[in-house]
């Protein structure tokens, strides 16, 4: 029944020019059947990039925004409109502009976890694997981050000639995942290097190996000597480690760290929405334009 649907997914791309995107969070199964899997920041680039009329957008309601707005001329699909990020919505109404009022020369840094509206009223976006190089290519000294304090916390360490304001908003599948649940893993496997994603607890941060994005994690992985790592991030990406890396082991923390919502999409919803070509992104003409500007600003300043 699968491969029925895979190999009709596979057709429909050819006749309706559309391509598949994924985020490595996604279930293996999606990931198998997409063109591109990346985390945010690339599938960022090949929405906006790709000649397809037709983007499926395999990851959560945010990123299908970003799709939209760096291609406005193109219908992007969502497998599972549901599929949503918290941390997106964690700015207080008003937080923002309250900022832009209290401190001079700022400029409101907005991860691209966030949603189309939050983005409009920022002056760049950023992602885990560019968030540093942009903030340190800013020419403001008051950097108001969001949503994520986590994410801005490490950019903090990072660029400590700035003064960088956070956010209350964090990713409740990071943020889950404990110290002790990682000491543990480390006792269990001594030689295992710890990789962590920055939205994950300053307290994870300080007994790991690697702090990078998904795609930064992946890429130690391949190129380091070691053979063994325990994984501070969502469990999604271990199906990229272990086809790059055979021969590796790679180990979670205990209550493995899932987004339930990314594992909203199914190869059966993809289908149904290449068939009927539902599901649309909308994102207001007005929103869109003021919400390319922080996108294409972050394309540029990450070159």
């Amino acid at each position: 029944m699968k491969k029925d649907i895979v190999a009709r997914i596979e057709q429909l791309k050819k006749e309706k020019n559309a391509v598949v995107l994924a985020h490595y969070y996604v279930t293996d199964e999606v990931q198998a059947v997409a063109d591109f899997v990346g985390d945010s920041f690339y599938l960022a680039k090949i929405a906006k990039e790709s000649t397809a009329h037709m983007i499926v957008f395999c990851g959560v309601s945010f990123m299908g925004e970003s799709a939209k707005i760096l291609s406005p001329q193109k219908k992007v699909l969502m497998p599972d409109m549901t599929a949503d990020c918290p941390m997106a919505h964690m700015v207080a109404k008003g937080r923002i502009e309250q900022m832009r009022e209290e401190y001079e020369d700022l400029a409101v840094v907005c991860y691209i976890n966030s949603t189309a509206e939050l983005k409009c009223q920022s002056d760049v976006c950023v992602t885990s694997s560019n968030a540093v190089k942009i903030v340190k290519a800013l020419p403001n000294k008051n950097i108001f981050f969001i949503p994520d304090k986590n994410l801005g916390g490490f950019v903090a360490q990072q660029v400590k000639d700035k003064n960088i304001i956070l956010n209350d908003g964090y990713c409740p599948i990071h943020a889950q995942i404990s110290l002790s649940q990682v000491k543990a893993e480390m006792q269990a496997h001594p030689y295992a290097l710890v990789l962590t994603h920055p939205e994950c607890e300053a307290e994870i941060l300080a007994v790991s190996d690697f702090i990078g994005s998904t795609a930064d994690i992946i890429d130690y992985a391949n190129h380091s000597d070691a053979e063994e790592f325990i994984i501070c991030t969502e469990d999604g990406v271990e199906y990229k480690l272990r086809c790059d890396n055979p021969h590796k082991k790679f180990y979670f923390p205990k209550d493995r760290p899932c987004c339930a919502d990314m594992k909203l999409i199914t190869v059966e919803k993809i289908l149904s929405v290449m068939e009927n070509e539902n599901n649309c992104v909308e994102v207001s003409g007005d929103d869109c334009e003021k919400a390319l500007i922080p996108l294409d600003r972050m394309l540029e300043l990450a070159k």
